[in-house]
């Protein structure tokens, strides 16, 4: 007997659905699984084996053949414990599946219970924007994760009985259901505000530039100035995923297997701060099989790199490509898998080893070569990346003990998501969010300066000797620092102030 089931498969963040043919015919037994299985697949042999028995089914003693279609595609993890059990039930007829577009994903264990996997988000998206009629039959810990992407009816179910008394009509079950608007009203009570961060007037500006226009950012200055900190509170003054966003974040998270049990919609902007001794593979992603990295996993949220001149250049200079196309595709023998990478990365760093150069109470004890090294770790490529390069000054007692009221996160929050409901409104037909992600064209349109303006930014060009990529950077800020202000022309007090923020790559390069 023949029978024909559909399971799926996650490439990347995306989903292919895949035939699962399954006969059982005359010969010795044997249980053969082709299509290019991986070792984790052709594992499922013994556990269907186990579940179908243990379940109070018979499993064949006969010639059993399952083909995954299509055979090009290479087939890995769990995921077909499932469709394959169900196949071989309805193909010795102990159950029987009525035709439909009906997609089985989900491990099964030795007693029978149907385990959760990963990566069922993206592949109810898929299925939803289908809008094809399927319905998904996944682990009952996987459905409200499914439920979460709408437009395909998710079934969850605890054990392989459970799942065929459904299929043969003998109980009802009503598909899964949540309420999507509920996980957005959490606020983080633990949240850092920066109504606690005393003084650092010119590093909560660029803080609040940085989070209205989605710039990348650099913090330098001696040991406890205050650079963590201003980069820690910067998730405090971001605005709150949209629904479409979150969809997007969730999908990462749920092929990686990070999502929470208990959430299964990230709704709050993901914060990476990987340690110094990172590899550049778990940074950008990949693996045998690519698995998202830190870049993707701050995919719309934060990527913090403390003490970044700490870290092996190799792995910063893997920034350099994501930093520009806001995705990552990794190539491997086996498979390749893009995955997206567009957030704001935040550096922090010393000005020389010792941590004391330049500083007024303390003096500096490295030697010329040990700066330029140390520097070195930072190339010019990719500081022409980083949009704001923000020195940071050790505080005075004055301004530590001050009882001044600083202002809090909700404020400045205010003013970020009005500048980027401008930006949302200028640029919403180019498939892009803030200005950061502006490329040239965009900027050569929607980035026009008074004549002052101009000429101030032709000579700080010469001055400073920008690059093409620093200069529409600059312009890049500079229609951020005027979205904040609500003016649509670009003048020389915005260019100014954006020119500012690129005079450290210079110091950096030259000592």
């Amino acid at each position: 007997m023949l029978a024909r089931v559909m399971g799926v498969t996650t490439i990347g963040i995306d989903a292919r659905l895949v035939e699962v043919e399954v006969d059982v015919g005359t010969g010795l037994p044997a249980f053969n699984i082709v299509g290019l299985p991986d070792t984790a697949v052709q594992e499922a042999r013994e556990r269907v084996r186990s579940a179908i028995k243990n379940s109070g089914f018979t499993f064949p003693a006969r010639k059993i053949t399952v083909n995954l279609a299509p055979a090009s595609l290479k087939k890995s993890g769990s995921d077909f414990d499932l469709p394959i059990a169900c196949g071989i039930l309805s193909a010795t007829e102990q159950i029987s599946i009525s035709p439909g577009k009906r997609v089985f994903m989900g491990e099964l264990s030795l007693s029978g219970e149907i385990k959760p996997v990963k990566g069922v988000l993206p592949v109810a998206h898929t299925l939803g924007k289908e809008r094809d009629g399927h319905a998904l039959f996944v682990s009952r810990d996987n459905a409200r994760e499914g439920a979460v992407a709408g437009g395909v009816d998710v079934y969850g179910f605890g054990t392989l009985v459970e799942l065929c008394d459904v299929l043969e009509g003998k109980r009802a079950v009503e598909p899964v259901q949540v309420e999507v608007a509920r996980w957005f009203t959490r606020v983080g009570e633990d949240e850092e505000d920066l109504r606690e961060v005393k003084g650092q007037r010119h590093g909560k500006r660029a803080l609040e530039i940085a989070a209205a226009g989605g710039h990348h950012l650099l913090f330098i200055g001696a040991p406890g100035s205050g650079k963590t900190m201003l980069a820690r509170r910067l998730p405090s003054i971001l605005p709150l995923l949209s629904l479409e966003e979150a969809i997007e974040v969730t999908k990462i998270h749920s092929v990686g297997g990070y999502l929470h049990d208990d959430r299964p919609l990230v709704t709050v902007r993901p914060v990476r701060s990987p340690h110094h001794t990172i590899s550049d593979v778990a940074l950008i992603g990949g693996g045998q099989w690519p698995r998202p990295g830190e870049i993707s996993l701050a995919h719309h949220g934060v990527l913090f790199l403390d003490e970044v001149l700490e870290f092996r250049r190799n792995v910063l200079e893997a920034l350099r490509e994501p930093l520009e196309e806001g995705r990552i595709t990794i190539s491997r023998a086996n498979s390749q898998a893009t995955y997206p990478a567009r957030f704001m990365l935040v550096l922090s760093c010393n000005p020389c080893p010792c941590g004391y150069l330049g500083d007024s109470k303390r003096p500096c004890t490295c030697s010329f070569p040990a700066v330029a090294r140390y520097r070195g770790k930072l190339s010019g490529p990719l500081l022409d990346r980083i949009d704001l390069q923000v020195e940071i000054p050790r505080l005075e007692y004055s301004e530590i003990a001050s009882e001044n009221q600083e202002e809090s996160s909700e404020t400045v929050r205010k003013r970020v998501e009005r500048a980027r409901a401008i930006q949302n409104s200028r640029l919403r037909e180019r498939s892009i969010r803030v200005n950061g992600d502006m490329k040239a064209r965009h900027v050569k349109t929607h980035c026009r300066c008074d004549d002052k303006a101009k000429k101030f930014l032709e000579r700080a060009m010469e001055n400073l000797a920008m690059s093409a990529r620093g200069y529409h950077r600059v312009l890049k800020v500079a229609r951020t620092i005027a979205d904040l202000a609500e003016m649509e022309l670009i003048g020389i007090d915005q260019v100014a102030e954006a020119v500012q923020y690129r005079t450290l790559d210079r110091k950096l390069l030259d000592g």
